[in-house]
């Protein structure tokens, strides 16, 4: 291989590149969000400065099924996003991830810093019940349940469209080779070319339980507000630098 041909190459290994580049594109990207109030110093403790937690204290702990995602394929993800802001924009930091599929761990990690690491959640409809579980090692860590599709409880599209868009934020580290510091950025992204095909909102309740390689129990439980249930196709673009922290 000579020089213009690895500038070309998208991804590792050169052999057989993990990922394509962005943008991807999500059809019927399935989301349940339980919606609940934490700790205000367990949130201050995982926002990154100079991210700012909101009043609110809440917390969202998500599970997100995606049967058809290019590049990537068909996989399902778990974890918790944090309510802030940057800079006077309402943001959401995207703490902890956790899916059972390799190149959206790599790609997600490499491109733009979405903490992922590997695991087993599941989201499915049994019953009556939206259910979400999350395994890791073996253990379950994470449970949450919501009613399914409560039509009286419906939310309008239009505020699950502005949700999406909403800037994301995360924090990417990735060391030199001698495994000091290399990148250290915050970096921020926008959902483009959302199209919302269903949102309900209605009582959700999540269990948490500690573990020290899936901590999400590290931000506990105090009060469930909801839960959200929506459907919808989007486009993950590529990210941009908020703060990089090598050169602050």
């Amino acid at each position: 291989m000579n020089r213009d041909q690895i500038l070309k190459l998208s991804s590792m290994p050169a052999a057989s590149p993990s990922y394509p580049l962005p943008p991807f594109r999500f059809v019927d990207r399935e989301y349940m969000i339980v919606i609940y109030e934490s700790d205000p110093d367990a949130i201050r403790a995982a926002l990154p400065e100079p991210l700012v937690p909101d009043k609110s204290n809440q917390v969202f702990y998500e599970w997100i099924r995606m049967p058809d995602s290019s590049g990537f394929g068909d996989y399902t993800e778990s974890g918790v996003v944090i309510p802030c802001s940057f800079e006077g924009t309402p943001a959401s930091f995207v703490s902890q991830m956790y899916l059972d599929d390799d190149p959206p761990i790599a790609a997600g990690r490499e491109i733009w810093g979405f903490p992922k690491k590997y695991a087993s959640p599941k989201l499915e409809l049994v019953k009556d019940t939206l259910t979400g579980t999350l395994d890791y090692a073996g253990q379950r860590v994470a449970m949450g349940s919501m009613v399914y599709k409560h039509e009286n409880q419906s939310r309008h599209p239009a505020k699950t469209k502005a949700a999406l868009g909403k800037l994301q934020v995360m924090l990417k580290l990735i060391p030199d080779v001698d495994g000091t510091p290399k990148i250290a950025q915050l970096v921020g992204l926008n959902i483009t070319e959302i199209a919302v095909k269903g949102s309900w909102s209605g009582p959700a309740r999540l269990h948490l339980v500690p573990h020290v390689n899936a901590p999400v129990a590290d931000l506990p439980v105090r009060r469930v507000v909801g839960g959200r249930h929506f459907l919808a196709d989007l486009t993950l673009p590529g990210g941009r630098v908020l703060v990089d922290y090598m050169k602050s």
